[in-house]
This record gives C-alpha cells, sequence and structure tokens, in this order.
C-alpha cells in the first residue's frame, strides 16, 4: 500500500472512531443540564466534568491529524503527516475509554447505586479499553508495518479528496456540540444561570455555528463554482477554510465548558479557569503543534 492510500485510511479511521466519540461528547454536555443531576452527588457531578474534559481530549486528538496535514504538509502525502495520524488515533483511545466509563458511572449510580456504578464504570472502561487499545498493541507485537518510503509530488485529486475526508472528520465534533447548544437553551436549569454565563453560551454557539458553516463550504463551493471539477484555487480556498473553521470551534467548545464548568462548580473563576485551560489545549493541538511541525520541517530543509 502506497504512502496516500495509508494516509486516506488513517483519516477514514479517524472519522469513524471521532463519530463513535460525538455521540457521548454530546450527550455528556447535556446531561449537566438534566433536572436529576443536580440530585447526584457533588462527587458525581465532579466525575461527570472530568469525563466530559476527557472526551473533548480524544476529540482533540482525533482532530490534530486533518489539521497536522493541511497546515504542516500542505496538504501533502508525507510520512510525518501518517505518523501524526497513527499516534493521535492510538493516544485518543485513553481519554476516549476514561470519558466512557465516567459516564457510565454517573448513570448506573443513579440508577442502581454507587457501588453498582463504581463496578459498572470500571467495567465498562476496562473493556473498552481492551477492545480499543490493548488488543491494537497485542496484536501489533510480531508484526512489523512498514512505513513507506517514497514521497511524491501529492496528485491534486488525492488532495482535494483528503481535504473532503478531514471536513468530515472535523464537522460531526461540531454537529455533536451544536445540538446541545440549541436545545439546552430550553431548559428550565439554563434559565436559572446568570446573565454573563448565557451571554457565554451565546457566543459559543455562534462561534460553533460559524464553524459548522466553514466545513459545509468546500462540497457547496465545489459543486456550485467548479462543478465538481478539480482545481488548485478550489484546493487553496477550502483548505483554509477548513483551517479556519477550527478556531471558532476551538473557541465554541472551551467556552460550553466554562458554562458547564460553572453549572458543576457554581464557582465563576473555577469555571473560566476550565474554559481557559481548554481553549489552551486545543489551540496547542490544532494550530501550535502544526505549526511548529511545518516550522521543524523548513529549518531541515
Amino acid at each position: 500500500m502506497d504512502l496516500a492510500d495509508k494516509l486516506k485510511m488513517a483519516l477514514d479511521e479517524s472519522r469513524l472512531l471521532i463519530l463513535g466519540a460525538q455521540v457521548i461528547f454530546g450527550c455528556q454536555f447535556q446531561m449537566v443540564f438534566q433536572e436529576r443531576f443536580q440530585d447526584a452527588p457533588r462527587g458525581s457531578q465532579t466525575v461527570q466534568g472530568i469525563g466530559l474534559l476527557a472526551l473533548m481530549l480524544a476529540v482533540a486528538l482525533l482532530i490534530t491529524p486533518s489539521m497536522t496535514h493541511q497546515i504542516a504538509y500542505r496538504g501533502e502525502d508525507r510520512r510525518g503527516a501518517l505518523r501524526v495520524a497513527s499516534r493521535c488515533a492510538g493516544l485518543a483511545m485513553v481519554p476516549m475509554t476514561l470519558g466512557l466509563g465516567a459516564t457510565t458511572f454517573v448513570v448506573f449510580e443513579s440508577l442502581f447505586n454507587r457501588n453498582r456504578g463504581i463496578v459498572a464504570g470500571v467495567t465498562f472502561a476496562a473493556v473498552a479499553f481492551s477492545f480499543l487499545y490493548a488488543l491494537g498493541l497485542i496484536l501489533r507485537i510480531g508484526h512489523k508495518g512498514q512505513m513507506p518510503l517514497s514521497e511524491k509530488q501529492t496528485l491534486l485529486k488525492n488532495k482535494i479528496e483528503q481535504l473532503l475526508t478531514e471536513a468530515r472528520v472535523i464537522i460531526p465534533g461540531a454537529q455533536a456540540l451544536l445540538g446541545f447548544q440549541f436545545v439546552v437553551v430550553f431548559v428550565r436549569s439554563f434559565a436559572e444561570l446568570p446573565g454573563w454565563v448565557k451571554m457565554t453560551h451565546a457566543a459559543a454557539l455562534a462561534a460553533v455555528a460559524l464553524s459548522v458553516v466553514l466545513l459545509m463550504t468546500p462540497a457547496a463551493l465545489h459543486r456550485i463554482a467548479y462543478d465538481g471539477e478539480n482545481s488548485q484555487s478550489f484546493f487553496r480556498i477550502s483548505s483554509a477554510l477548513v483551517i479556519a473553521a477550527a478556531f471558532p470551534l476551538a473557541v465554541g467548545i472551551a467556552a460550553d465548558v466554562c458554562v458547564v464548568g460553572f453549572r458543576i462548580t457554581g464557582a465563576a473563576q473555577l469555571a473560566s479557569l476550565s474554559g481557559g485551560v481548554s481553549l489552551l489545549i486545543l489551540m496547542t493541538f490544532w494550530f501550535f503543534y502544526p505549526l511548529w511541525l511545518r516550522h521543524a520541517r523548513r529549518a531541515r530543509f
């Protein structure tokens, strides 16, 4: 299998993984605003918050290969882009299983009691970790994967196909969050929040909606303006749109982490800190790391 095929497959795998993460990610936001959530023990609410942050980290890791491919490698098929995609997919499984386990604990504790919640959460996380991560590591023993050696000029057709795939990798996370943002406004517990928290949510909603529009634009542009034909100008414009879409998405996710943080803790400073740290994490994975990698590549050549 050549480098282009391996990279395309890695992007398709990231798309599959993030589709699994998006449902839980959106549900974790919504659970915090359900009426019975306030009746849960404080420790359980904290676990739910940790689980949400873990899923956010998983989503951040799964989107990183797309951003790295476009920013650091300009959409070219390179071994470095494939390595980043492989490593991020593996690393994302750890916070994903942690987030799944945390949410399972909260749900089963509410259904039964704390002990059963702990058993269910730990069991679910262990099973998920075994299949999503440990099994792959075991099967990897004795199997020597070969990194493609040739790095040829990437065909425009392949670059556009990969770009559209990358847009499909990113958009599920935005869609999951946008659905939560629309619905939560009509939840009674949301109406009880302070004005600044509501404004933060409104800003987050606008940012994520902008991100979704930017991510949808390349497909519409390809069909309306270019009649589905491959064009270098289309690739440049669409690459810029996909890269740009990640910024409002990061802002929207971080802002709503702040909202959820206030809902759980009731402390404005702690909520703002959680939002700020989330934004820093997302910006690091999606922009700072790819830009550093791009600079490092230029310095070598």
